[in-house]
């Protein structure tokens, strides 16, 4: 079954997080992408740790359906491969920092000259442009500087980092629907587009009731715990044997949760807990009096009460837990592929279900430069041609063995 981006021709120079997962998605969908790495290391992530015999795992659940091309780019000949590869592409998307790019003569500017269709997106730390464009931006830096980080954790603790790399993802999902409407765009009018997000912005496109709270009442978001800022009880509690969540956020619910899970009626009499405002002002009292009913059952008795009542609720599972229950399982959120070096391995599942199918699992991660001289050939190059480029040290095949003496 043809996916929706089957034939569109992707040029992915990115590494280690935000360029590959946004250029993931796309290759998903059907897109035929072409990373382009440097040699001998290549993406960054290729060093992370667990390796299986000598490949990353971690790179490889991030790059599958992707094509590797290890190029020099400071040799010219190098550059005119890459040159040769955007004349015929129909999208670029890059995550250096600014001004790497037109150093190494691939800069949309250079680009559009040979091709004026072409999207071209630019992943950096805080953007291309502005007093700190020219900052190194990790996901840790984005999310110090975007506020998060001091409304993260526990209230009164040291600023938390989100457990996961937050402001990479957002900044790859960002440019992801920035491109696929761009290309929509293209579509139209047939003109291309250079496009450009950073982590530290798209971390704080995501803060929409913070910037309503700050904006509309100055309110300076803090950390909370796993408490909401608007109401409660919305957190995670306690129990006889670890930690239940709970979602009793309006009256409907916070009667039912009263009734029939706490079996607490008189909470909802008492002038404390009478509105959602009284709640609020309230909540370590609120906390104590819901946590001293919850130790007296473990999460999966509390769990069951929960759902009999229709009260939003579950158990706060750890990463093997989330991964390995029985709805994951049916909602095929760990699926297997066969890597030429690693074996068999898992990646993670298609969280979107469709009637048509959207995107598949169709190719492992490269290894190195694993496409170099099948990508080459299908420019033109001749095989005598491919292998004086890599006698000299212009392309690159991990894995290819070594050309005989002359």
């Amino acid at each position: 079954m043809t996916l929706a981006l089957e034939g569109v021709k992707v040029l992915d120079f990115t590494a280690v997080m935000a360029g590959p997962y946004c250029t993931l998605m796309l290759a998903d969908m059907g897109a035929d992408v072409t990373k382009i790495e440097t040699f001998p290391e290549g993406d960054g992530s290729r060093r992370f740790d667990p390796k299986v015999n000598g490949e990353s795992y971690c790179f490889a659940v991030l790059n599958r359906n992707k094509k590797s091309v290890a190029l020099d780019l400071k040799d010219a000949r190098g550059r005119e491969i890459f040159m040769k590869l955007a004349r015929d592409a129909d999208i670029i998307v890059e995550n250096y920092r600014p001004g790497v790019t037109r150093k190494l003569g691939i800069d949309y500017d250079t680009i559009k000259a040979v091709n004026p269709g072409i999207i071209y997106a630019s992943i950096s730390g805080f953007g291309q442009t502005g007093p700190y464009s020219r900052k190194g931006g990790f996901d840790i830096i984005a999310q110090g500087m975007s506020g998060i980080m001091t409304m993260t954790g526990e209230a009164g603790g040291r600023p938390a980092k989100v457990g996961i790399a937050m402001n990479d993802i957002a900044a790859g999902a960002t440019a992801l629907y920035a491109i696929l409407g761009a290309y929509i765009r293209r579509l139209k009018s047939g003109e291309g587009v250079y496009l450009e997000t950073s982590l530290l912005e798209a971390g704080l496109a995501w803060t929409f009731w913070e910037f309503g709270a700050f904006f509309g009442a100055g309110e300076l978001p803090v950390a909370a715990g796993t408490r909401h800022r608007r109401s409660t009880p919305y957190q995670a509690y306690r129990t006889r044997d670890a930690y239940v969540t709970v979602g009793a956020n309006n009256e409907k619910l916070w009667a039912a949760f009263c009734r029939e899970v706490l079996e607490r009626p008189d909470l909802m009499e008492d002038p404390r807990f009478k509105d959602l405002g009284a709640r609020l002002k309230n909540i370590d009292a609120l906390q104590d009096e819901i946590e001293k009913v919850f130790a007296t059952q473990p999460t999966e008795q509390w769990v069951r009460k929960l759902d009999a009542a229709g009260v939003p609720g579950g158990p706060v599972f750890n990463y093997e837990q989330a991964l390995s229950n029985e709805h994951s399982k049916a909602r095929r959120m760990v699926v297997e592929i066969d890597h030429p070096k690693i074996g068999r391995m898992k990646v993670l599942g298609n969280p979107v279900k469709a009637s048509a199918e959207l995107a598949r699992s169709r190719t492992p991660a490269p290894w190195l430069g694993q496409h170099t001289g099948e990508v080459l050939g299908e420019l033109g190059y001749s095989s005598g041609q491919i292998a004086a480029l890599f006698a000299d040290g212009v392309i690159y095949d991990r894995y290819r063995e070594a050309v005989p003496a002359q």
